[in-house]
């Protein structure tokens, strides 16, 4: 958490100064617009559906003490990893020039656009190359419960960025930014590389489809890859509706997203990268006990850190991103756009948080399928409610941009109340009675803290944007903590012997029997 808090910040930094050095303006558009392709290609055959798949299978080797096996599983599942990424990259370099018209940004109807877009997809395939790569790696050294490396490895891709702006921006303008996509991808891997050390790592030049370990990796992204194409399909409703709206309507809900993000990827995705390989060698072993255990702790500790992360970003949306955002070509006008997209992203920050750790449960049973399928309706609900929302909103006298971020939230919050539920019918219970105590004590802690934010908003009315936004937080964390701590929510009761290294040994808080269902 400490190394995702810390890619967190660098990434922060970088949307500052590329917000301050572009605005809201046609020339940042294009370049989220081509940023999309890539991201899209990598998702499909590398990123989560590479690590959901390959973690388990590699983790059972591990669990067998069988390591001949699980680096010929690495080398295998990386050649074949190349030669697919790599054809993806030539294939979209030569049609680059009918995609982006055609498919990615209709909206758009100025050439000298299209043009800037076409070339700067070209150069971040580059990076999509380098990601592939990467991602095995991070995927073998959480395997391996090494986790600091891959933790640090997207400060370093944002480090890429912030040195293409300041080297390379000034010299050659936003082609600079997408080389520093390129080099921030190269810096992903190398900071990892060193992690491969004394674990005895072997290449094997192999291309063997018969393996049945590299099979079973296939067999289980499969329905993976269906279920990313199917959210990637939903960003790029989403980046073809923005392109048809008011002007910076694409930056506005890309930087409204990455805010929503930032808490997201702290809480949800850094617990979930190192719950993986727990759950998968529980599930290896057949105890479900433990892994029911787990998995209710988990789910109780994400959402007594993320509901209250949630209600701040909803109360002091336009403060944080007037904070953040607004200076050089980022003006007035550009703050209330991206707040305006965050607080309907800010909702769902919940939902995403429970997706996270619920679904890397159903990987650890090597069960790709169920998250896929339950992903898939909600993302093609998103799409439907991409389509309508925004006229809703259009009729109403209201932004259409933040429909596109409610459409989000309502499929993502329905997405994670089936997972929950499929999941309790394999577990034979989630343990509810652990996981009522602590949420019925963080429920009532955020409602104290929103009423908090609405008296601080309304004491600071007319103060600096630094002594709202910074003071809300830091003040707001302190009483969220102090209300769950007095309605005996077990994180906050542990939380003082975190801090000082160790747990104070007490009773515990959960009620006799709450393992059990």
């Amino acid at each position: 958490m400490a190394g995702f808090a810390l890619s967190s910040l660098v990434g922060l930094l970088n949307r500052i100064l590329y917000s301050g050095a572009f605005g809201t303006g046609t020339s940042l558009d294009a370049f989220f617009s081509a940023n999309r392709v890539p991201d899209i290609l990598f998702n499909l055959m590398a990123g989560g559906a590479l690590a959901s798949a390959f973690i388990p299978v590699f983790a059972t080797f591990l669990t067998q003490s069988d390591r001949t096996r699980a680096w010929r599983l690495t080398s295998g599942v990386g050649n074949f990893l190349i030669l697919g990424l790599g054809l993806a990259a030539a294939l979209v370099w030569i049609a680059a020039p009918w995609i982006v018209p055609n498919v990615l940004v209709p909206g758009y109807e100025d050439p000298a656009q299209i043009e800037l877009t076409v070339d700067l997809l070209r150069i971040q395939l580059i990076a999509m190359m380098l990601f592939g790569i990467s991602g095995l790696v991070m995927a073998v050294l959480n395997a391996h419960q090494r986790f600091a490396l891959p933790a640090l490895a997207p400060a370093f891709n944002w480090l890429g960025w912030i040195i293409g702006l300041f080297l390379l921006v000034p010299r050659i303008g936003i082609y600079g930014l997408a080389w520093g996509v390129v080099l921030g991808a190269l810096l992903h891997l190398l900071i990892q590389l060193p992690g491969l050390r004394g674990l005895q790592a072997r290449y094997i030049a192999t291309l063997d489809t018969r393996d049945p370990a590299v099979r079973q990796v296939g067999g289980l992204m499969i329905p993976r890859v269906f279920g990313v194409a199917v959210v990637q399909l939903n960003f790029l409703v989403n980046i073809i509706l923005a392109s048809t709206m008011v002007a910076g309507s694409l930056t506005g809900i890309t930087l409204a997203f990455a805010i929503m993000l930032m808490p997201q990827i702290v809480i949800a995705q850094a617990i979930a990268i190192a719950a993986l390989p727990t759950f998968s060698n529980q599930a290896a072993r057949g105890q479900v006990a433990e892994l029911r255990e787990s998995l209710a702790t988990t789910l109780r500790a994400v959402v007594f850190l993320s509901l209250p992360a949630s209600v701040g970003l909803l109360f002091l949306r336009r403060p944080i991103v007037s904070m953040l955002f607004e200076r050089g070509e980022f003006d007035s006008r550009s703050t209330d756009l991206v707040a305006w997209a965050l607080l309907w992203y800010a909702a769902g920050l919940v939902g995403h948080a429970l997706v996270e750790i619920i679904s890397r449960a159903f990987y650890a049973l090597k069960n790709t399928r169920t998250p896929v399928l339950v992903g898939a309706a909600a993302m093609g609900l998103n799409v439907i409610l991409s389509l309508t929302l925004p006229i809703g909103f259009e009729r109403v006298g209201w932004t259409p941009l933040g429909g596109l971020a409610l459409a989000n939230t309502i499929a993502t919050g329905l997405e994670a109340f089936a997972l929950v539920w499929l999941m309790r019918g394999r577990l034979r219970g989630l343990a509810y009675p652990r996981i009522r105590r602590g949420l019925v004590a963080a429920a009532a802690a955020s409602v104290v803290l929103a009423a908090f934010l609405v008296l601080w908003r309304n004491q600071t009315r007319e103060s600096s944007v630094w002594l709202v936004g910074l003071g809300g937080a830091v003040f707001g964390a302190a009483i969220y903590w102090l209300a769950a701590f007095i309605f005996r929510a077990p994180e906050a009761l542990a939380l003082p012997g975190l801090l000082r290294g160790r747990i104070i040994p007490r009773r515990s808080p959960d009620p006799p029997g709450a393992d059990l269902e």
